[in-house]
Formats: C-alpha cells, sequence, structure tokens
C-alpha cells in the first residue's frame, strides 16, 4: 500500500519540476535584451579632440590618473598599431587621445 502512495508521490513532484522548469524556461526568453558593453568606443570622431571623446578612444574616464591613461594608451595600440596590421589614422587618434588626457594637447591635431 506504501509503494503506490511513494510512486504517487515521485510523479507528483517529477510533473511540479518539469512545470517550474518549464515556467523559467519561458520567463528566461522573455527578458528583455540587454546589449553587452563594447570595450572599445565604435564611432565617428569629431573635427576636434574633445577630453570626453578621447576618454571613450582610450576606454578610460574623464578625470582619471596619468598612470590608468598610459595603461589604457597601451593596450589600445597593442590592438591597432599600423606594425600590426592596424589603421595609420586610428593610431593617430589614439595618440592625440592620449595626449589630450594627459594635458600635453598640441593644437595642430591630427596628421589626417
Amino acid at each position: 500500500m506504501a509503494t503506490p502512495m511513494i510512486a504517487g508521490a515521485a510523479v507528483a513532484a517529477a510533473a511540479y519540476a518539469g512545470r517550474y522548469g518549464i515556467l523559467a524556461w519561458q520567463a528566461f526568453k522573455a527578458r528583455p535584451h540587454v546589449p553587452r558593453m563594447r570595450r572599445f568606443y565604435e564611432g565617428g570622431f569629431q573635427s576636434s579632440m574633445t577630453r570626453r571623446e578621447a576618454a571613450l578612444i582610450l576606454g578610460v574616464r574623464e578625470s582619471v590618473v596619468a598612470e590608468k591613461v598610459k595603461e589604457a594608451h597601451r593596450r589600445v595600440m597593442v590592438a591597432n598599431h599600423p606594425d600590426a596590421g592596424g589603421s595609420h589614422y586610428l593610431a593617430s587618434k589614439i595618440n592625440e587621445a592620449k595626449q589630450m588626457m594627459l594635458g600635453k594637447s598640441n593644437n595642430t591635431g591630427s596628421a589626417f
């Protein structure tokens, strides 16, 4: 007599677990899509470099210490260096962003 009760309880538990799994999957699929954060600045360049644009290019905050700017510059230049197949234009913009963030801005702007 106990065996049918145990079997019935097992079937009921399996049914509840299945129902919970289906509801959880539907809730997972219905959640809003949150775009992942981009690692580097993707966008057109302004005619003259601003501190905000320089920070976006290097992937740092506008108020950051010089050491972090140098680390960020190195990281971005490794990914975009002309000797490694990167663009000369992007390399000049990255260097210009570093100069802007370090306060060594020359008003001539990019060579391009």
